[in-house]
């Protein structure tokens, strides 16, 4: 039985409804135990819009996150729906860490609402990173969802800052972190894709000399070592060739925009390269349809079943 921590999530967002539609969905599985971590307050208020109440009862919840009844608003970005969010999100990564879990899963966060409670957050990679010790560029974001794994060497940041900082060392640190993580999901050698920087990998350097500085050393590096890659090419001749176990984006549009054309609403995220797997759904806290109890809980459920080893 896979141990699983799942926090909420923003609090005003879909998150806490999603979580209860996934876990009644997986009622009975017993491949997975989960228990629940955030503002109770918040899961009550997701039970009386989904009409789920009776799952509470059965429910394993952590309290933790609490925030006040006064920003426990739906739809509404505010500092302390942010600040619950990472708190429970770290109290789920903290527990896994002390070995009480296997993996944790985390609803879908709000940067707006986080960056509003004074907290450095670029997504919940950082926020691994941070609670396990380790360097913030040393734990990447990997999307998974219809048949593509797509690794980012950078992510939330402006492409100048991106570029300003990506050498063959970073790129060569998400190739390895994605390696290692195809192996978790059952692909014991992956075939590798890294992406050019620039249009046709900058065309030798016709468009720039960003890809020879930078991609172009990380593949040969890479090659040397073993590992079976191709590129760096254009990230749109690699993907219509749809070859490779593994794709390494330079850039965070270069791997968002397939996975969420080809996969909208379903692909899980999974945090990679720390000590503690973190997975949490390829989409927003979706403020707009919060408390409707329209939410569809694809994404969450497929990263539930992806991290306790279950088909999706």
């Amino acid at each position: 039985m896979r141990r699983i921590a799942l926090s909420l999530g923003d609090p005003n967002g879909i998150g806490p409804e999603i979580v209860l539609k996934a876990l009644a969905e997986l009622a009975g599985e017993p491949r997975m135990q989960v228990t629940v971590f955030g503002a109770p307050a918040a899961l009550e208020r997701a039970a009386t819009a989904t009409g789920l109440q009776s799952l509470l009862t059965t429910l394993h919840v952590r309290p933790c996150g609490e925030l006040p009844a006064s920003a426990l608003r739906w739809g509404e970005v505010n500092a302390a729906a942010g600040a619950s969010t990472v708190a429970a999100a770290t109290a789920a990564l903290q527990a896994a860490r002390n070995g009480e879990f296997d993996a944790v899963v985390a609803g879908p966060h709000h940067e707006t609402a986080i960056a509003q409670a004074g907290i450095p957050f670029s997504g919940y990679p950082s926020l691994v990173a941070r609670v396990c010790g380790q360097p913030e560029d040393s734990v990447f974001l990997l999307l998974v969802g219809a048949g593509l794994r797509i690794v980012h060497a950078t992510l939330h940041e402006s492409v100048a800052t991106a570029l300003a900082r990506m050498t063959p060392e970073l790129v060569m640190a998400a190739t390895r972190s994605g390696m290692r993580a195809c192996r978790l999901l059952g692909v014991a050698r992956p075939k590798i894709a890294l992406f050019g920087i620039n249009p046709h990998a900058s065309e030798g350097t016709l468009f720039g000399p960003e890809d020879a500085a930078c991609t172009v050393p990380a593949a040969e590096r890479l090659r040397a070592e073993g590992c079976d890659v191709t590129g760096p090419q254009g990230a749109d001749v690699l993907l219509a060739d749809r070859r490779h176990d593994l794709y390494v984006a330079m850039l965070h549009d270069q791997g968002h925009i397939p996975v969420k054309l080809l996969a909208p609403q379903a692909a899980s995220a999974l945090s990679i390269g720390a000590d503690v797997l973190l997975a949490s759904t390829g989409h927003g806290s979706a403020m707009d349809i919060a408390g409707t109890g329209t939410a569809r809980p694809d994404a969450l459920l497929r990263s539930l079943r992806l991290v306790a080893g279950l088909p999706s």
